[in-house]
């Protein structure tokens, strides 16, 4: 069937793709308020019941740099429709599972459809005006952040008063909703990089690395960091990397252009990008714990799992709010200007919750600045990035790009994990993180939060404007300011 002519204005174009953009991200927060109870509803073991998480973050993993090529090589619109299938199937078959196998098969492709976040972001550049770029750019490039803020409460209301099913039928019907509106709204644009193929090994071989890489972070506590399992997935992550690395170099149309990946402007937003992923993540992983935590301990809040989501519910609206003012900043300063001052605005939150961290209300604060400097720091690196390499490559610049921050939240896990794991104290027989544990995974979090902030620094300005036909139907980007 051939595809619609486009109907919608830009209006309707970025109130889709943000919509895409939040839906992924609820797929990936909808299992958390259910954490505690999938042993029982799988009937399986905790170590078992964790893989429904970690699949959907490796699935993404590789799936994200892919999927991004693909859109350059055969049409944004169209990839953005097949990764709404597997979020809609996903989305059914844990919806009708019985069992921890077809959990973590429908897990799994949901974690496929992840893809919709880059295909969006970078579809803009081809149909957004200029004028409206950055604050386009900044609103669907903050949708993951806004989508985890947002879907939490909600999901855990439905956890607390609902069957848990109902969780991924409403899931599945969202997934339907954004796909029609995909097909009926989005314009079908002419692929950037018709005529080149696809890099079916350096596929392969990125997906090895990954899926090795990232298993032995985020499983690597509970396998023992010296066991010959996780070290041996480390070695397996460098060789193959420094294997695809040299592959992505000869190969004449890489998944990834290292070349282009390694200009200081392009490498050092993505350096930032993963301490930003760890600064933002960090917050999210202490202050759910610290709101539920009995208030016995002396610094629990006592929090139901739904107070404890409507507590935070004001983050993920501050990120809705600032996102469309971290634009207007875009055009006024630059991105760069934009992500240096998002990543001092999340420090900025994690020194309030020093004093803050033993109220409710305190913990509330913390959480809408934060966001704040999370809304302001991933609506300009797409920016940044989309500035830097060539139309046919868009896609895949803003897929990588999105696997950086994944990557930060990754190891942002993992090293907060083991910060809560080893400083804790124990109360009644049962033992807790301790509140030292928790102040020192928030400074961890604000120290790198700085780290990200004193990189961005260095970011080199532009040399060129955008031109007219690096962009498609706009006028050139004004030239950036300096920080």
């Amino acid at each position: 069937m051939d595809a619609p002519k486009p109907t919608a204005r830009a209006g309707g174009v970025v109130a889709t793709l943000a919509l895409a953009g939040i839906t992924a991200a609820i797929m990936q927060t909808l299992v958390t308020p259910l954490i505690a109870e999938l042993p029982q509803i799988l009937h399986t073991s905790s170590s078992n019941a964790a893989w429904v998480i970690t699949v959907t973050l490796l699935v993404a993993a590789v799936c994200v740099p892919v999927v991004g090529r693909l859109g350059d090589l055969v049409g944004k619109r169209r990839m953005l429709l097949v990764c709404a299938v597997p979020l809609i199937a996903g989305s059914v078959v844990c919806a009708l599972s019985s069992s921890v196998v077809t959990m973590i098969i429908g897990r799994g492709l949901q974690g496929m459809g992840m893809g919709m976040l880059p295909l969006g972001i970078a579809l803009l550049r081809d149909v957004v005006p200029m004028e409206k770029l950055s604050s386009s750019i900044a609103l669907v490039s903050a949708s993951m952040g806004i989508g985890g803020g947002l879907g939490l409460p909600l999901a855990a209301a439905v956890a607390q008063y609902a069957d848990w099913r109902v969780l991924f039928w409403g899931s599945a019907g969202l997934a339907v909703v954004v796909a029609v509106l995909i097909w009926f709204l989005i314009p079908d644009v002419p692929a950037a990089a018709k005529g080149q193929r696809f890099d079916l090994p350096g596929a392969v071989g990125l997906g090895i690395a990954l899926v090795s890489l990232l298993l032995a972070i985020s499983k690597g506590a509970d396998w023992g960091w010296g066991s010959a399992t996780t070290l041996g997935l480390f070695a397996v992550a460098v060789v193959v990397l420094a294997a695809w690395g040299r592959w992505e170099l000869r190969t004449g149309d890489p998944l990834i252009d290292l070349r282009t990946t390694a200009r200081p402007r392009v490498l050092l937003t993505n350096l930032a990008s993963v301490f930003v992923g760890f600064g933002m993540y960090a917050s999210m992983l202490v202050m759910p714990q610290l709101l539920q935590f009995p208030a016995a301990t002396g610094y629990g809040l006592g929090q139901s799992m739904l107070a404890a989501g409507l507590w935070m519910a004001p983050g993920g609206i501050m990120m809705m709010i600032v996102s469309p003012l971290g634009g207007k900043l875009t055009n006024a300063r630059g991105p760069k200007f934009t992500l240096v001052a998002g990543a001092l605005v999340i420090a900025a939150g994690y020194g309030l919750s020093m004093p803050l961290m033993g109220t409710a209300w305190g913990l509330m604060l913390v959480g809408i600045v934060t966001s704040s400097g999370v809304g302001l720091a991933y609506g300009s690196m797409p920016a940044l990035i989309m500035g830097s390499v060539p139309v046919s490559e868009t896609a895949a610049a803003n897929g990588f790009n999105t696997l950086m921050r994944s990557l930060g939240t990754s190891i942002g896990a993992a090293v907060i994990g083991v910060i809560l794991a080893q400083m804790t104290t124990t109360m009644g027989g049962h033992t807790f993180a301790s509140e030292a544990g928790f102040r020192t995974a928030l400074l961890v979090g604000g120290g790198l939060a700085l780290i990200s902030a004193a990189i961005a620094a260095f970011i080199p300005a532009a040399r060129t404007t955008l031109t007219p036909e690096d962009t498609p139907n706009q006028t050139p980007a004004p030239e950036e300011a300096t920080v």
